[in-house]
Order: structure tokens, then sequence, then C-alpha cells
């Protein structure tokens, strides 16, 4: 069983559980600064996944990414939720609101853009992907964001669609060489 946020102590059963039943107890919690390393430490394994070729020094990238969590997390302009299994975080979902331009009518409400959405390899198919996005689109439609939006890997992209997410009818894309 998982809880999402330990504060609010809900009991929950991620959605598609009944195919992939869950074998362990997680929670979901906001994840804070001071978990910062611990997200660094997960991106720079969740990036060696896909990675083919000589792996950079991980010590620069560690530094680097734990102050940028550290720093975005603390000021708000990212909010990141964690899966917890044994007091250990084996997962974690990030959503950067975006702000739109005001309208003169209707509602000018952020979009979220969910990132960096990973699990434990040893933590898949229990149902802790599912709760992460059930904690996040709980907050996102409490703070009353206009949609999400995500740029899925294969791998991940039934998981998402069995959250809930679609593919966008007016949505274009230019991908800019750098």
């Amino acid at each position: 069983m998982a809880v999402i946020g330990a504060e609010i102590g809900l009991p929950h059963r991620a959605a598609g559980a009944k195919l992939a039943p869950m074998t362990a107890d997680f929670i979901v919690r906001p994840a804070r600064p001071a978990d910062a390393r611990t997200l660094a430490e997960l991106r720079w394994t969740f990036k060696q996944e896909d990675y083919e070729g000589q792996s950079p020094a991980p010590a620069r990238h560690l530094e680097e990414a734990e102050h940028w969590i550290r720093d975005r997390l603390s000021d708000g302009r990212w909010l990141a939720w964690v899966t917890e299994t044994g007091g250990e975080i084996c997962g974690h979902v990030y959503l950067c609101l975006v702000e739109r331009m005001p309208e003169p009518y209707e509602d000018n409400n952020p979009v979220g853009y969910v990132t960096n959405f990973f699990v434990m390899p040893s933590q898949r198919n229990k149902g802790a992907g599912s709760a992460l996005l059930d904690a996040l689109k709980q907050h996102s439609r409490s703070a009353g964001l206009e949609g999400l939006i995500v740029w899925p890997s294969e791998r991940s992209t039934p998981l998402y669609q069995r959250s809930g997410f679609q593919p966008p009818e007016e949505l274009l894309e230019l991908p800019l060489d750098t």
C-alpha cells in the first residue's frame, strides 16, 4: 500500500495496480530541499540507463545537480514528489509551472511541465510510478493548473497514457539544434 504525502496520510492504491500488483510498501511525499543530494544521485542513475558511450565523471554532475535541485525546490520554481520504501527514496517526478500571458476573456492558469520521472528498476511495476503521477495530478488539480504536458520516453508512454495523458491535438514542436 502506498501513502501519498506522509503529512496527510491518505491511503492510495495506484491506478492500474490490478495489472501490476503492489508487493512493496511505499509512501509518496513532496520532495524537500534536504533531498537534493539523493535526487541528484538518482538523476545520475536515471540518465545512465539509456546513455551509450563514455560517461562523464559523476562528481561534477552530482554537485551541479544537487545545487540546482536544492535551489529550485527552496524557491518553489520547481516542485517534485518522491516515493520511499524502507526509508529510502526510490523514485521521483518533477513539475515546473509555466506561466501564461494574461488573457482578457479567460483564466490564465499556468501549465505544468512534467519531467524527470524515474523509479528504480527494483521498484518498477509495483505501483510506485502510478502513485507518483497521482500525487502530481492531485496537486495540479488543486492548484488550478490549466493542464500538464510531458515529453515521454518510449518506455514511460504507456504509464502516462494509463494515467490519463493523451496525445495533443494542437501542439507543435521545433527542436533547435545547438
